[in-house]
């Protein structure tokens, strides 16, 4: 709104300092001071509120240590990370973005799964909460969303080749390529490193590349719901899920803006992704209200996000990577909840296999997912939470590197 405002007054009556809100630096760090003191400021009228309204945890007994404490911790403080983040993001950014309207969307979609989730297991007294068929149809209609508007939708391109000239050892583009429309993606550590997804396709006749949406959409399912599943799971300590996640959204910020400028897309041999900057205004707002958030998140916990934060935080995630067309790299970047997720999937899969097989069920950790692991071994969720974070940064850096290493 602020944007759209500024960029009227600069242009009807020449206002001193309205350009200011032209360049995306200055609008994204407004954003994530914004969002900082949004989070850390109501967060802790929003946690006395839901504290009165005696919306707290149930926690389930698994024999961890330190759990009946957490026993009546207010829980959806995902509202905490929405708000803040919705908030900035009205203010501050282009709102007839494609990829804006998309993660707003994403937001508002994952936020209410997740607040459903949450409502159900507070005030309907069900631990379960919503089943998990109705949280998979959700995902799959925002992975169908998100994947038929990045597919037809015309303002999603990507420019393939520029012309850039040096003057006196200044880089200028001379001649930008058209923009297109392009299912293409980036493989990590390869010299020619784009993947079409069309070509899945295209070998079967001369016109089947038109029909690259069926391999397409698919993939961004999966995508979307592996991710906001693996966010998910990690939400299982105090500050685990919440500070990953800033640090992977922090690395996507950097990809965003990469992509979507000229010069440096160039210069790394990345694809040039039209619009994709104006995402860093959004991740900056994202990534604040994560930070935010962690401050009355972090041991001993105040406020639990909730599925209402976790599954938000997995879903904005995958649509960066995917608008990024940095998806390949998921399985490193988000490491700790791939590894989380395959925790879980190895676990239940040998219990079954070796129950038919045996007729008793072995398991292959003492609990999943991995953090419960740590905890039975005796570890402090403390410092679990801090090494999965070292862990984190180290995949953030690694996946920074591959815009160099081919």
């Amino acid at each position: 709104m602020l944007y759209h405002l500024f960029e009227f007054l600069e242009n009807s009556y020449d206002l001193p300092g309205a350009r200011l809100f032209q360049y995306i630096s200055f609008r994204a760090a407004a954003a994530i001071i914004l969002s900082l003191l949004i989070s850390t400021i109501f967060g802790k009228r929003i946690i006395l509120f839901l504290q009165r309204k005696q919306i707290g945890e149930s926690v389930r007994e698994l024999g961890l240590e330190g759990q009946k404490e957490k026993a009546g911790t207010p829980t959806m403080g995902g509202l905490i990370i929405i708000f803040s983040t919705l908030i900035p993001v009205l203010l501050f950014s282009q709102l007839d973005n494609i990829y804006i309207i998309l993660l707003i969307v994403t937001t508002l979609w994952m936020g209410a799964i997740g607040f459903l989730d949450d409502y159900i297991k507070t005030f309907r007294k069900n631990k379960e909460g919503l089943k998990g068929k109705f949280k998979v149809i959700g995902q799959i209609g925002l992975g169908i969303f998100v994947g038929a508007v990045m597919y037809f939708h015309p303002d999603v391109t990507v420019r393939t080749e520029n012309v850039v000239t040096t003057t006196n050892n200044v880089q200028v583009i001379s001649e930008t390529s058209p923009e297109e429309k392009s299912t293409t993606t980036t493989i990590p550590f390869f010299k020619n490193n784009e993947l079409d997804y069309s070509k899945a396709i295209s070998w079967i006749s001369e016109g089947a590349a038109s029909y690259a949406w069926l391999i397409f959409i698919p993939i961004v399912i999966f995508i979307v719901t592996a991710v906001s599943n693996g966010a998910n799971l990690t939400d299982g300590i105090d500050g685990l899920a919440a500070g990953s996640s800033a640090i992977i959204v922090l690395t996507l910020g950097i990809f965003a803006w990469v992509s979507g400028n000229v010069i440096f897309s160039d210069y790394l041999n990345v694809m040039n992704i039209p619009r994709t900057g104006e995402m860093t205004i959004f991740i900056a707002a994202f990534s604040g209200a994560l930070v935010g958030f962690l401050w009355y998140n972090t041991y001993p916990a105040q406020i639990f996000m909730g599925d209402t934060g976790s599954l938000t935080i997995g879903g904005i995630i995958a649509v960066i990577a995917i608008a990024t067309r940095k998806e390949l790299l998921i399985p490193i970047l988000c490491g700790i909840f791939f590894i989380e997720n395959l925790s879980v999937i190895l676990q239940v899969g040998w219990f079954k296999y070796t129950k038919k097989k045996s007729g008793v069920g072995r398991r292959i950790f003492l609990m999943s997912p991995l953090h419960h692991h740590y905890q039975k071994q005796g570890f402090h969720e403390s410092k679990i939470v801090v090494r999965f974070w070292i862990i984190g940064i180290l995949l953030a850096v690694i996946t920074i590197v591959t815009l160099k290493i081919r």
